[in-house]
């Protein structure tokens, strides 16, 4: 396994700056996961990592030797692309085998080096099979497959699941996460499915305009957002724009257009001042409905929309001349509310409200 140290690394495509002096630490057996919305910059730091981009400052370093500008077949990580790119016209084995042939590995450790990777990915004995023989997800084991076999230092994955479907992509997330504790390996993994990152990650990094906008636990990134940005990406929430009020005990009393709410400061270096601009961060799940004004933290509004899924209930609840309905969700549901048009009021314990910096993106 393999530690990484990035140092002010950026990266411009002509007037576009796609990273923005990154600072990031990776340990040593590492699940890490980069998460964030189309064009942050997440794809173009893995292709720095993998050598197929060149900084334009900074540096990259493997276990504190300078890789910046050694090429990728230097470096020994595996990449694990989006697209699988299997080649159609050989068999699993020769699939797998690619890489150690071009290395010039002899025969013999080639077939029993490409016979472990199948071990690792459960595909024993399917290695005379032709790539258009196999299923999506039996093309995503073997892709793996031909990452693991070269032994990398460090494993690199590009949205691997992207073309899988929901089942598919469920069991491939735990296997990917087995291989990798099992055998030591730390990886760098690229998604912008936030449910994938929280199931899997050991840390993750959320970048926005090429930024780290935070790098924590997907509990850290959950419960304790550094900023509105964070709070919207990771998961659904509840954004709701006020001002900072008053202190009473852990609680921060933020003013709204729904009357004063009591939540909580979770960044440690910040303290909001009187009349600075702050924004709610509420969880569908941390709110709940009542006919009847609750003692503290009340919003009242109507119900505008009842889902049922079975395990869950999902409902939208419109405040009174408010653009923006609250998105509200119960678990494991007794009885579904199914009055739309009537008057509810959704609440939250101040410990499940998260005080956040500025206001909401877009006011």
């Amino acid at each position: 396994m393999v530690s990484l140290s990035i140092r002010g690394l950026v990266k411009r495509f002509g007037d576009l700056v796609a990273l923005d002096h990154v600072d990031l630490e990776i340990a040593g057996g590492e699940l890490f996961f980069l998460l964030g919305p189309s064009g942050c910059g997440k794809t173009t730091l893995l292709r720095a990592i993998a050598g197929f981009h060149f900084p334009d400052e900074g540096s990259i370093h493997f276990d504190g030797d300078d890789v910046t500008r050694v090429p990728p077949h230097r470096r020994e990580t595996g990449m694990m692309f989006q697209s699988y790119a299997l080649w159609p016209h050989l068999n699993v084995f020769r699939n797998v085998a690619f890489g150690l042939e071009e290395r010039r590995v002899s025969k013999s450790e080639i077939k029993s080096r490409v016979e472990e990777a199948l071990a690792m990915v459960r595909m024993e004995g399917l290695g005379t099979r032709k790539i258009n023989q196999l299923s999506g997800g039996q093309q995503q084991r073997v892709a793996l497959a031909r990452a693991l076999v070269i032994r990398p230092r460090c494993l690199l994955l590009d949205e691997p699941l992207s073309n899988l479907d929901a089942k598919l992509r469920i069991e491939m997330r735990g296997e990917i996460r087995r291989i990798c504790k099992d055998f030591g390996l730390t990886a760098i993994y690229v998604t912008h499915d936030q449910k994938e990152a929280l199931s899997m990650a050991d840390r993750m990094a959320v970048l926005d305009a090429g930024r780290l906008a935070q790098v924590g636990t997907p509990e850290e990134l959950y419960r304790r957002p550094a900023n509105a940005f964070v709070a919207g990406f990771v998961g659904e929430t509840n954004l709701i724009p006020g001002t900072a009020a008053f202190v009473s005990g852990e609680n921060q009393y933020v003013r709204t257009a729904f009357g004063d709410l009591a939540g909580r400061v979770v960044a440690p270096d910040w303290k909001p001042q009187p009349g600075e601009a702050v924004t709610l961060s509420i969880r569908p799940e941390c709110l709940s409905l009542s006919p009847t004004p609750p003692v503290q933290n009340g919003i009242a509004g109507t119900l505008e929309d009842s889902v049922y899924l079975g395990e869950i209930a999902q409902y939208t609840l419109r405040p009174g001349g408010q653009e923006n309905p609250l998105h509200l969700s119960e678990l494991n549901p007794r009885r579904v509310l199914r009055d739309t048009g009537t008057t509810f009021y959704a609440s939250a314990k101040p410990e499940d409200i998260v005080v956040l910096p500025g206001s909401p993106a877009g006011d």
